[in-house]
């Protein structure tokens, strides 16, 4: 009985001493947006309340490779050259060593790295590496060529990644034509 006792009264404390931060607390509208979208990035911001999808963006995204316009320019502009290595998340790609048939004593290599994904003339840093070798293809050298050869293929990705993403929006505007864009140019419903 006695233990029954001394349980009650330390279950009955944390209970009274549990109610003082539910606590209502009157708040003024002027402190609060109306918009909603404000009222939640403002309480983001503040360290109050969660998402359970969406998050912020401070994390990994995970999207598809194909869904991005740059990258998916990118790996069709170089199509002819076998690719090293293709890292999305990483957000580099590079080339194998290309000759033409012609030419076996000059190769090139071509490395392109994303800065961002938007489409932009500083959206990618491209490299371009010339190997020359002697007649017998013992004596080599690698020179970095960064010429007129980087600001076509820059324009050349560049073009195709904006008719992909011209694409992309006219296929949305098809299929979901009472569909608005934001400001934040996300489309909503």
């Amino acid at each position: 009985m006695k233990l029954f006792l001394i349980f009650s009264v330390i279950l009955s404390l944390l209970f009274q001493s549990a109610c003082g931060p539910l606590k209502y607390k009157k708040v003024s509208a002027k402190d609060y947006p109306p918009d909603p979208r404000e009222r939640v990035k403002k309480n983001m911001e503040e360290g109050r309340g969660f998402r359970i999808m969406g998050g912020n963006n401070k994390g990994t995204t995970y999207d598809f490779a194909s869904s991005n316009p740059l990258w998916r320019a990118t790996l069709d502009t170089l199509d002819f050259m076998p690719l090293v290595s293709a890292n999305y998340s990483g957000g580099i790609v590079i080339t194998d060593w290309y000759s033409e048939d012609n030419s076996p004593n000059e190769s090139i290599k071509i490395s392109v790295r994303f800065l961002t994904n938007e489409i932009r003339s500083d959206a990618l840093d491209v490299n371009i590496f010339v190997k020359q070798c002697s007649n017998n293809l013992t004596n080599c050298t690698v020179n970095q060529n960064n010429n007129e050869l980087v600001a076509k293929l820059k324009v050349n990705i560049l073009k195709k990644a904006s008719r992909y993403e011209k694409d992309l929006i006219d296929k949305n505007k098809k299929e979901r034509p009472y569909v608005t864009s934001t400001p934040d140019n996300k489309r909503e419903n």
